[in-house]
């Protein structure tokens, strides 16, 4: 494979769906050229998920080559490798395979330019970056942690989806916000700021008595789901910093949930105070879950530490497709 060779790594969640492009430098690293975004996606097995996959990647990709310079020599040509590390397919299930069919498709790639594997295998590839050890603690509209040790064995904790397991996500934060208005709403709980606030953000009228109602029928709409809870976790977090008392223990339990997997990978891995990337969009804007996770991790996993990721998901993913480019006989 030449260093003509245009690559593409996709880093596809449930909000939405990131495209780098890039080619090969001299000295065979991916060298970036552009990014573009597409809608995310969901499990392959919801209703139209399949869809929703194939769609994330040609609108991120499309976006990805709308955003190179004009008259760039990348323009005209071809994608040579692609890899995916996509929410919700999980590498060694059967939705794997499924999964790279799919993207080969409507990449109008051969399979074996491709591969499809679950977002956090890429995001913890691209973390890493020459570190040989680590966990990588993702907390965006879903939430998982991946660790690999010196050795190169990896333990994985969470990430069994929004309805079963998804204490410490934003999803998780927004759920847990918005069921503790209804309880202020029907006096289980002493009404605060945080019900209003909610309900403002859901164009709700606090003092309206139909307000429950319309919140018990919004939730169980097709469109509205995890990504839907997630919208409301920066409003559960901005009244946490302003001192609402049961928006901070909302914070606080989440920042707890992310600690207890990051410990459980260290000791499934026999890891001594690894260093902790920490991803995803709720880590990365909400200040105060961060500011918490660093409190209870050095609490409980002594020496583990939060650090800087060298790279990301689609970082990751472009050296997923490096490696593809250059296994011999794809030429």
């Amino acid at each position: 494979m030449t260093s003509a060779a245009l690559l593409a790594g996709f880093d596809a969640g449930q909000t939405h769906t990131s495209c780098r492009l890039a080619r090969l430098n001299r000295n065979g690293d991916p060298l970036v050229l552009a990014e573009g975004e597409g809608p995310g996606v969901s499990h392959l097995d919801a209703p139209g998920g399949e869809q929703r996959f194939a769609q994330a990647l040609v609108q991120s990709l499309a976006a990805a080559r709308s955003a190179l310079p004009q008259q760039h020599p990348s323009q005209g040509l071809a994608l040579a490798a692609a890899a995916i590390g996509a929410s919700g397919i999980e590498a060694g299930s059967a939705l794997q395979p499924r999964g790279q069919r799919l993207a080969a498709a409507a990449l109008q790639l051969a399979a074996a330019r491709v591969v499809v594997t679950g977002d956090e295998r890429t995001a913890l590839e691209g973390a890493r970056g020459a570190a040989s050890a680590g966990i990588l603690l993702i907390s965006g509209t879903g939430c998982i942690a991946l660790g690999r040790n010196a050795q190169g064995r990896q333990h994985r904790c969470g990430g069994w989806g929004w309805l079963l397991d998804g204490a410490g996500s934003a999803a998780d934060i927004g759920r847990d916000g918005l069921a503790l208005s209804l309880q202020m709403a029907d006096g289980r709980q002493r009404d605060t700021g945080l019900r209003q606030a909610l309900w403002n953000a859901l164009e709700l009228a606090a003092d309206d008595p139909a307000a429950p109602q319309a919140i018990k029928a919004l939730v169980v709409q097709p469109g509205f789901g995890a990504a839907g809870l997630a919208r409301l976790a920066p409003v559960v977090h901005q009244q946490a910093e302003v001192g609402d008392a049961q928006a901070l223990a909302i914070v606080r339990r989440s920042a707890e949930a992310l600690t207890a997997m990051a410990t459980t990978i260290a000791i499934q891995l026999q890891l001594d105070g690894p260093p902790v990337w920490p991803a995803g969009g709720a880590l990365a804007h909400l200040g105060l879950l961060r500011q918490h996770l660093a409190t209870t991790l050095a609490h409980q996993c002594p020496g583990a530490h939060l650090a800087p990721a060298a790279g990301d998901g689609c970082d990751g993913a472009l050296q997923l497709a490096r490696a593809l480019a250059w296994r011999p006989g794809l030429d």
